[in-house]
């Protein structure tokens, strides 16, 4: 079943790039539990993901997400990324890994890893909070 794990996996992504947040009922269980320290809408299901993701593409509408790497094992997809955007007039990128777990065919818990370090030198923040 990996095969069709690793596009459903792919698929997030897609919808990170395109905005077709409907395209996430297909493949994220209603109650998928996104464990993500830097989302505020993680631990609200699938409606929070749509949050998440809309409100991310209009803080950055040119935001392109590339998976440069795919690993799957039973019912858990690891997918490495890298994300461009444009932030206050540069061009920044973002990688991180994300690993899905999959229960009937969708996407039911996600754990998100993100080079945040790298990030805010990019865009001249504080290297601390």
């Amino acid at each position: 079943m990996s095969p069709s794990q690793k596009a459903a996996a792919r698929s997030v992504f897609a919808v990170w790039t395109n905005g077709d947040l409907d395209a996430l009922d297909a493949v994220v269980a209603p109650d998928v539990v996104h464990h993500d320290p830097y989302d505020p809408h993680g631990a609200h299901g699938l409606a929070g993901m749509k949050q998440s993701i809309a409100d991310r593409r209009r803080a950055y509408p040119d935001l392109t997400f590339t998976i440069e790497r795919q690993v799957a094992e039973d019912d858990t997809v690891a997918t490495h990324w890298t994300a461009g955007m444009t932030h206050d007039g540069k061009r920044v990128t973002l990688s991180g890994i994300t690993i899905d777990r999959f229960a009937d065919g969708k996407i039911v818990e996600a754990w998100r890893v993100i080079d945040m370090l790298g990030f805010r030198r990019q865009i001249g923040a504080p290297s601390s909070e």
